[in-house]
């Protein structure tokens, strides 16, 4: 392979290299601290490639956002018709919970850097938000009426981040972990 400047001109998985390397220096270094150049760098790879990749830092975090919400929004599509709307939520939810079966490491270190930066935090809830507006839309299709859609739809989004932060803090099952938030919501609502 041909060499040019010490960065080598083709390798296999340059998004995923970015991805790893920009994880490491965040941690040992801090989001606000770490360059573009930096993460090229560790990633053995140039500047320039990273921006093939990704608009800047941040999108190193939140690659995949139309991916995810299209994970809630075809879980939905994928539910029974004649479920009713929490069951069809419940299995929305199972849904995407499959497709993190395999990436507890990268999300319990993004989460790490997320946490530490409020400006992470907030693009963090942007991004939430806008799972819940097109889970609300997909709502409404089913003929779930207003103003139930968007309560169901954020009620969804809740479920879902606190599994999700009991699970990367912990070795339990995301799936099981749904099913507590997804049981305490019934409860809840039993109660009342």
């Amino acid at each position: 392979m041909a060499i040019l400047r010490g960065v080598s001109r083709w390798e296999p998985n340059a998004r995923g290299r970015l991805q790893q390397a920009a994880l490491e220096l965040f941690a040992e270094r801090g989001f606000d601290e770490t360059t573009v150049e930096e993460i090229a760098g560790r990633a053995g790879l140039t500047k320039r490639t990273f921006f093939r990749h990704f608009s800047d830092k941040r999108e190193v975090l939140f690659d995949g956002n139309d991916e995810f919400t299209a994970r809630f929004v075809g879980g939905l599509a994928a539910a029974p018709a004649s479920a009713p709307p929490l069951e069809a939520i419940a299995a929305t939810l199972e849904s995407v919970a499959g497709w993190f079966h395999d990436r507890r490491d990268f999300a319990r270190r993004r989460q790490a850097v997320i946490v530490a930066n409020a400006e992470l935090q907030e693009r963090e809830l942007v991004k939430l938000a806008s799972v819940a507006a097109a889970l609300a839309a997909a709502l409404r299709e089913r003929g779930v009426e207003e103003p139930q859609a968007s309560v169901l739809a954020e009620t969804a989004v809740a479920i879902f981040r606190v599994a999700f932060e009991r699970w990367v803090a912990s070795d339990r099952d995301l799936t099981e972990l749904i099913h507590e938030s997804v049981d305490a919501l019934r409860a809840v609502a039993a109660a009342t």
